[in-house]
């Protein structure tokens, strides 16, 4: 793979709320625009595999393959492998906390788009700071949409 590397890590806590609710909306990728802004649109490419659409608040859209690799909902783990402009693998983990969930999401991509491959060197701090507000909007859609 050739581009910028980039390794982040998100713990989204969802009170009051069974981790199979949690687990069955973050493997609805269709869904994803109901309670993530940040995710424009979804097309379903197969069964499992579909093409994602995201603009957070710089002036690029990413577009994204996710394609399942492991899905295990008693377990509560996932991993996607994702393509396009960004190439590498998603994993989330699903347990109970309490009253409520905690669900941790990690990645690791490289950047494949042209723009993120070329401003890396300056703006990764800008991306970083971009990929963190797009989490905390999908974080609160989540639990919002979940409650």
């Amino acid at each position: 793979m050739t581009g910028a590397r980039y390794r982040f890590s998100s713990t989204w806590l969802l009170p009051g709320t069974a981790p199979d609710r949690v687990f069955g909306a973050v493997t609805d990728l269709a869904g994803y625009p109901r309670w993530w802004s940040d995710v424009r649109t979804v097309r379903r490419v197969d069964d499992d595999t579909a093409e994602l659409i995201c603009r957070s608040r710089l002036p690029f859209r990413l577009v994204v393959r996710m394609h399942r690799e492991h899905q295990d909902e008693r377990a509560g783990l996932l991993r996607v492998r994702l393509s396009g402009d960004l190439d590498g693998v998603l994993a989330g983990a699903v347990r109970a906390a309490g009253a409520g969930t905690l669900l941790q999401i990690t990645q690791d991509v490289q950047a494949r788009k042209e723009l993120l491959r070329r401003l890396d060197a300056v703006a990764r701090p800008l991306f970083r700071a971009n990929h963190a507000l797009m989490m905390r909007r999908g974080h609160r859609g989540l639990r919002t949409y979940l409650a």
